[in-house]
């Protein structure tokens, strides 16, 4: 693959580089009250343009046939918002003796508290050949649920700035989340036909627009001197980041494959991914709602940040061994259903 190719496909990992980096040259563009004024055009703007953009884009009707697979939906629901972040609440009470900058592990907090991404999750269990209906059914639920429960765990672990009242949070939720969502299912059955025909790139503009959130967000942490992230901290944490999601990966897999648990090797793949990758685009726009008024809400959002190309490069090198094992166990079931009783 040459250079400009890579670019194109890793496109918005480089755009995270670039963004971060402009902003620590120019902070004083993406601050409260600077010439982007981001307590408008992004808390309200930006955010709702990003979900309306996910109703229009999101294909209902490809859910209902997975709908049914409800114990499938129970694992991946419970694990993902349930057992994944009792568990990392347990790790950071050891790690939180260490000498790892704090934020930083509040931040491991509210990774885990994020719902399933719609888009990274789907993308690697199709390239596997794995249930996809199941992981578009969960990744879309999760992202619906994450809207409720995804603020109430992040209020349970971590509590909230006392500036911003909880019934707050979810009314700028309801406005700029749900709201959005609804106007682009409706505004998609009248545009159906339109949508389907044209393959408008509904990703790109959601990336595009998580980029300027991102970007406003370390301008904030830039302009005050006061906060520094130490090297050292970022990469126990890169460490600890990589470390969770193998781990989980092999337990969901342990799981999923056990005797009598009812799960085919197509299941299996969905959910891998599905319980273990978390929301970019739901989580960055929540942590700014959740979280306003924080002064150290970049650092909380870093390891997010970090979370999400790693889940994609972890998940990326696993495809050619997750498919070999899938194709050998289908063949397997195969050959034992022709075998004489």
């Amino acid at each position: 693959m040459g250079l400009l190719a890579r670019v194109r496909k890793e496109w918005f990992i480089i755009g995270i580089v670039l963004v971060i980096l402009s902003a620590k040259l120019q902070p004083s563009i993406g601050v409260r009250g600077g010439p982007l004024k981001p307590e408008i055009t992004i808390a309200y703007f930006a955010v709702s343009l990003i979900f309306f953009n996910s109703g229009l884009s999101l294909k209902t009707e490809e859910l209902t046939s997975a709908l049914l697979h409800v114990r499938l939906h129970l694992f991946v629901q419970s694990f993902t918002l349930v057992f994944f972040p009792l568990a990392v609440w347990l790790l950071l009470r050891v790690l939180s003796l260490s000498s790892i900058d704090q934020w930083l592990l509040r931040g491991l907090q509210t990774v885990s508290c994020m719902p399933p991404p719609v888009s990274s999750a789907v993308i690697l269990t199709k390239a596997v050949g794995g249930n996809e209906a199941a992981a578009i059914f969960n990744s879309a639920f999760g992202s619906f649920l994450g809207i409720i429960v995804t603020p109430l765990l992040l209020l349970l672990f971590l509590g909230s700035s006392s500036s911003v009242p909880f019934s707050s949070i979810f009314s700028q939720l309801f406005m700029t989340v749900v709201v959005p969502l609804i106007l682009g299912q409706v505004c998609r059955g009248f545009l159906r036909e339109y949508l389907d025909r044209r393959k408008l790139p509904f990703s790109t503009v959601s990336s595009v627009v998580l980029l300027l959130i991102i970007f406003t967000t370390f301008c904030d942490t830039f302009s005050n001197p006061s906060i520094e992230l130490e090297p050292s901290s970022l990469f126990i944490i890169v460490i600890i980041i990589f470390s969770i999601q193998l781990s989980f990966m092999l337990l969901t897999f342990a799981l999923s494959t056990r005797s009598g648990s009812g799960f085919s090797p197509a299941d299996t793949v969905a959910i891998i991914f599905c319980s273990t990758h978390k929301s970019l685009t739901l989580g960055i726009p929540m942590l700014r709602i959740v979280f306003e008024g924080y002064e150290h809400l970049s650092l909380i959002s870093v390891p997010l940040l970090v979370y999400h190309p790693a889940q994609i490069l972890l998940g990326s090198i696993l495809v050619p061994s997750i498919r070999s094992w899938m194709s050998s166990r289908q063949k397997a079931v195969k050959l034992s259903a022709l075998q004489p009783v």
